[in-house]
């Protein structure tokens, strides 16, 4: 069984910095893409960032040069460096990854919980 492990969300005032962690365990072979999505209040989820396996990022209009996307293959590990945060970051912050179990087999995917982030003096 894969679990995915978040942390790093809490409480900042805005200009301010978060990184968030999210680490991947259980039966995996491979990892593909990476994603960070987020919901605020009210609102629908959205897709923050992604990361391929190769290594390309992506990032909503609404984040671009403010947040930064890595992953640690060697720790099953996505990150999302936030800065400069404003209270419009407030949201839910989930990680999403696809995965494969064996090689050959057919991709999965798996949610997190969510770690909240709140922006606010």
């Amino acid at each position: 069984q894969v679990q995915l492990m978040e942390s790093g969300g809490g409480l900042v005032q805005p200009g301010g910095s978060l990184r968030l962690s999210c680490a991947a365990s259980g039966s995996i072979f491979s990892i593909g893409t990476m994603d960070w999505y987020r919901q605020a209040p009210g609102k629908q989820r959205e897709l923050v960032a992604a990361i391929t396996s190769g290594g390309s990022t992506h990032y909503a209009d609404s984040v671009k040069d403010r947040f930064t996307i890595s992953r640690d293959d060697a720790k099953n590990t996505v990150y999302l460096r936030t800065d400069s945060l404003k209270p419009e970051d407030t949201a839910i912050y989930c990680c999403h990854i696809e995965y494969f179990r064996s090689r050959g087999a057919a991709i999965r995917g798996i949610w997190g919980q969510g770690t909240q982030v709140t922006v606010s003096s």
